[in-house]
């Protein structure tokens, strides 16, 4: 699965901005036990380079995806991120690898169970899972140093941009499904905020505000 993704990620260097993924990443992935963390019966395509259902209409990302979106976090050992999008906590797996401390937000209360149990059994302890509403983040716990988005809302949540630390970086696909950009954004020392737009991508829709607020799981 790691040589593919290398392979498949040269051949995107031009859209990705970056012509290698970073090492570390790579290695947090082929650590991370991807059959766990999608439904038995997808069990023997777990390493395939394709999404696969989790139920619920969710899918878990093609591995190229999460290998992209981690390198484009630029992750440091200390930081703190916030996921949107628990699905059942491969994305989440691979972030605590790298990062201190992960919060991680499911609107689907059963995905979030289960994804606390795949998690609980491969003894990941620096990982918290909410069942709420994504669009508004986690603000108990802001600011932070990462956020990562794994649906896609028509424009960049201004939740999600308040609880960006300074200094920090998100990145989110942002579009409507015909016309999705993976987007990288990044807030200075002084809190101003930039976007950059790398590759299309097709992600599932992000709830918007007129959802629930957040809630414990």
């Amino acid at each position: 699965m790691v040589a593919a993704i290398r392979v498949i990620a040269r051949h995107l260097a031009a859209e990705v901005g970056k012509a290698t993924l970073d090492d570390r990443v790579l290695s947090a992935m082929a650590k991370v036990p991807r059959h766990e963390f999608v439904p038995v019966e997808f069990k023997p395509h777990a390493y395939l380079n394709t999404p696969l259902p989790i139920g619920f209409d969710k899918t878990i990302s093609q591995p190229l995806m999460v290998a992209v979106m981690t390198d484009l976090l630029e992750l440091r050992p200390d930081d703190v991120v916030l996921e949107i999008g628990t699905g059942l906590g491969y994305q989440s797996a691979v972030l605590a690898e790298l990062a201190g401390k992960v919060y991680s937000v499911e609107i689907i209360e059963e995905l979030a169970q289960r994804a606390v149990q795949r998690l609980k059994r491969e003894g990941y302890d620096n990982i918290d899972v909410h069942v709420g509403n994504g669009y508004f983040g986690w603000p108990e716990h802001a600011p932070f140093d990462k956020v990562i988005v794994t649906a896609a809302p028509d424009l960049i949540p201004p939740p999600l941009i308040n609880q960006l630390k300074a200094g920090g970086r998100m990145v989110i696909p942002v579009g409507l499904s015909h016309a999705q950009r993976l987007v990288v954004v990044d807030k200075d020392l002084n809190g101003r905020v930039g976007t950059k737009e790398t590759m299309e991508v097709l992600f599932s829709s992000l709830e918007g505000s007129d959802q629930p607020t957040l809630r414990p799981s």
